[in-house]
């Protein structure tokens, strides 16, 4: 069925998809209520069942359909010419940054499904996240240039720790935009310090 619902009407279908993304986000999965999204979507709950059997097949839906949307623009914006793995991640933390600031709804559900404790499908979006990390991570270190890094280092560990440390870090700041809500090109101010930990980095793991 949902296959025939991104079939529908353009201006119908985001309508449904944006009143089922700020109802899960503001009030999580258990918590939402059907009847509030076809209100604000102004359409029929017989009309919303007869795509997504129930609030579960929608939720799956929506998450599913939202990561796809993000992961084409984020594969598409990066630039895998460069080998050089530090390149590499600061540019994922800044399109990163870009994304949040043109699709703030989309994360904030996104963000409320890591948050997710309902046990009816933790499991799946467990699985889910799990591929997708892995596919995306397979993608950002795919021909890295491993010959700067030196001799005897780890070169598994050593891309956990920088991946630990910008991502941390970025994680931070964003979420100290938001708090604060700023807008997000507010985070390239944080720049300056990403480039401090970079470098940092740089002296202890590459010759």
């Amino acid at each position: 069925m949902a296959d025939k619902f991104l079939k529908l009407d353009h201006e119908k279908r985001e309508r449904i998809i944006n009143a089922a993304i700020n109802e899960f986000a503001q009030k999580g999965y258990e918590n939402s209520s059907t009847n509030e999204i076809v209100k604000k979507a102004g359409i029929s709950k017989g009309l919303l069942f007869h795509y997504f059997t129930n609030k579960k097949g929608l939720y799956l839906f929506l998450y599913g359909h939202l990561v796809d949307i993000l992961m084409n623009e984020f594969v598409n914006v990066l630039d895998f010419h460069d080998r050089d793995i530090f390149t590499r991640v600061r540019n994922v933390i800044f399109h990163k940054a870009k994304l949040m600031n043109k699709y703030p709804d989309i994360f904030n559900f996104l963000l409320s499904a890591q948050l997710e404790t309902s046990h009816e499908f933790k499991s799946a979006l467990d699985d889910s996240e799990h591929a997708l990390i892995q596919s995306t991570y397979a993608k950002l270190f795919d021909n890295i240039d491993t010959t700067r890094f030196k001799e005897g280092i780890d070169i598994d560990k050593a891309i956990n720790m920088i991946m630990w440390t910008l991502e941390g870090f970025s994680n931070q700041e964003l979420a100290k935009i938001q708090l604060a809500n700023k807008d997000i090109n507010d985070f390239t101010e944080a720049f300056a310090e990403v480039d401090i930990y970079i470098e940092m980095l740089k002296k202890l793991l590459y010759q």
